[in-house]
């Protein structure tokens, strides 16, 4: 959760720069360009080594800081979360090969040399948070996340080699959940957060993740928007901790401790189908336009939604 908040970040913050705008553009000779794209490939390369490296620090200094340091050790996590937390990690990394393919893109590099160095960046990046796991004795190395980092490069390398497009993206949506429960109210504010920024990134039970297949990429003889698109999606209800409802909280005394198990709640996965937005397949010649569709494309729009949870099929008219 902690990667995801500071990667949401940088794609929202990093698409204006992709898609900058030339002051002019319409005239450029080959040489012109050739410096054009050198300067900015430059610029990339100082601004990665700047937002990385930078991130890294601040993600130290908030989390790993917090917890005592280990040696090097493995941690199973698999069943955690009802693999939400897999969900999330899948996202992140094709996130942001999707946000480093535009950036060299725009910098001229190559299509083929491009997609294998965002894959790389971004599947190297989240190996070094994974490998700062290792070291504390809170988590350890989960070869459970790095499956689904590679899963979630490969989804988005897989179909720009394949296709030269994505027909099929991962998008997340979520809102915030107040529980009426005093006991699973302050269990949140303790694990997820009190605010509605923390919540919405951070509160497993209040997260949705998305597969939305684009209809016309696949069906284009159906009378559709090229824009239009449907989407699966998967949630889980009910956790309030990585394999069970039990924790512990502090009293008001010191070192009065008490000890809350919840084995009244069930835990249980939840499936949706809904529509969506391809928000790039709208034609626009904006660029500001372009940049703000190439971030709401991370995002699922609120829908009507379909959902299959427990055996039983519900509906909701706004989804998100």
């Amino acid at each position: 959760m902690r990667l995801k908040t500071i990667l949401l970040l940088l794609v929202l913050s990093s698409a204006v720069f992709c898609f900058a705008q030339d002051k002019d553009s319409s005239i450029i000779t080959h040489y012109d360009s050739l410096v054009l794209f050198k300067n900015r490939q430059s610029l990339i390369a100082k601004a990665q080594v700047l937002t990385y490296g930078g991130s890294l620090l601040a993600l130290n200094q908030a989390w790993y800081a917090n917890y005592p340091r280990s040696s090097f050790h493995f941690y199973n996590d698999g069943g955690e979360w009802l693999k939400m937390d897999k969900a999330g990690h899948g996202y992140t990394a094709y996130q942001v090969s999707r946000l480093q393919f535009a950036a060299l893109q725009w910098a001229g590099v190559k299509n083929n040399k491009a997609i294998l160095y965002s894959s790389l960046s971004g599947l190297g990046y989240q190996t070094i948070i994974e490998t700062l796991d290792g070291f504390s004795s809170q988590w350890g190395w989960s070869w459970n996340d790095m499956l689904a980092n590679t899963l979630g490069t490969g989804i988005w390398a897989g179909q720009q080699y394949a296709w030269g497009e994505q027909k099929i993206r991962l998008k997340f949506s979520a809102h915030f959940n107040k529980y009426s429960d005093i006991q699973l109210e302050n269990r949140t504010n303790q694990y997820f957060g009190s605010s509605l920024p923390e919540r919405l990134l951070k509160d497993y039970n209040a997260q949705t993740y998305w597969l939305s297949a684009n209809l016309y990429s696949f069906l284009p003889k159906l009378p559709a928007p090229k824009w239009l698109n449907i989407a699966v999606g998967y949630g889980a209800e009910n956790m309030f901790g990585g394999y069970g409802n039990n924790w512990s909280t502090t009293g008001n005394q010191i070192y009065q401790t008490e000890y809350i198990v919840r084995n009244d709640l069930k835990r249980y996965p939840q499936w949706y189908l809904s529509l969506d937005v391809d928000f790039e397949k709208i034609p626009t010649k904006s660029k500001t336009m372009k940049t703000l569709f190439f971030v709401l494309n991370a995002i699922k729009i609120p829908a009507p939604t379909l959902v299959l949870a427990n055996g039983k099929v519900s509906g909701e008219w706004f989804y998100f």
